[in-house]
């Protein structure tokens, strides 16, 4: 199953790095956060990625396009202009970045690289967020129910639009989080049907809103509740919590080293 991740947004929330760079690409240690979420859905199996790009996808294909040399040690014989690779630390990874457009939304980037997905289902997420979701889990319990999309929905105190979800998992609709309240919210990681395609009419569309809303009012969305970890990197101060967990080696999204 293909992995679709959005990373096309300017990140303007967290623009003292975004102005250098694209948001999946600010670091998390010495890797940037995309890295990061890539090895979380690497160490369940998969393996092929489809990345839609946007705002300086320069930066992200410059850094796929070295990641092998970067990652592998090499001996370089400049009187013959030769290099020769000694031993390489990749992962078994394709990685096809797309270009979805500098203002597409959401949506859009969805609907653009159909091409690339075909007739299959596939995963998607977002390029600023960190988790332990258990991918297994959720992909076994996707299709166990026959609807055109799972998300993972996560017990948050901030100030993000919730979700009502029925007892059997269907997301039923969505409003305004309130203070007092301890609804669930969309955190991405999610597993998509092809029809998916069908409700999203071109760039303008925003995924959260219109496609989403008519899914779960056609009962075609569905949630697994996440109780582990998630957290998204929207500000500095997010960036400063994920190095700081990072650096003490207590970073629960680190599930390939367990």
């Amino acid at each position: 199953m293909k992995v679709v991740i959005l990373a096309g947004g300017y990140g303007t929330r967290i623009s003292e790095e975004s102005v250098l760079k694209p948001k999946p690409m600010i670091g998390i240690g010495d890797k940037p956060i995309l890295w990061h979420i890539m090895k979380l859905y690497s160490h369940y199996g998969y393996n092929d990625f489809i990345i839609c790009a946007g705002y300086k996808q320069d930066y992200i294909k410059q850094y796929f396009f070295d990641y092998y040399l970067h990652n592998s040690d090499v001996t370089f014989d400049l009187s013959l202009n030769r290099m020769e690779v000694l031993s390489s630390h990749v992962e078994p990874w394709k990685v096809t970045v797309v270009d979805t457009g500098l203002d597409t939304m959401t949506g859009g980037r969805i609907k653009r690289i159909r091409p690339f997905v075909g007739d299959e289902p596939f995963m998607l997420t977002y390029g600023d967020g960190v988790s332990d979701v258990d991918l297994r889990r959720l992909e076994a319990f996707h299709r166990s129910h026959g609807c055109a999309l799972t998300m993972s929905s996560y017990n948050v105190g901030q100030q993000f639009g919730v979700l009502d979800i029925a007892e059997d998992g269907h997301v039923t609709g969505f409003r305004e989080k309130h203070a007092s309240d301890g609804s669930m919210i969309n955190i991405g990681y999610m597993i998509c049907e092809p029809k998916v395609f069908d409700y999203i009419e071109g760039d303008a569309t925003v995924f959260e809103k219109e496609p989403l809303e008519r899914l779960s009012a056609d009962g075609q969305l569905m949630t697994l509740p996440h109780h582990g970890f998630w957290q998204c990197m929207d500000t500095v101060r997010d960036k400063q919590k994920l190095e700081r967990l990072w650096s003490e080696g207590n970073a629960p999204w680190k599930v390939w080293s367990n």
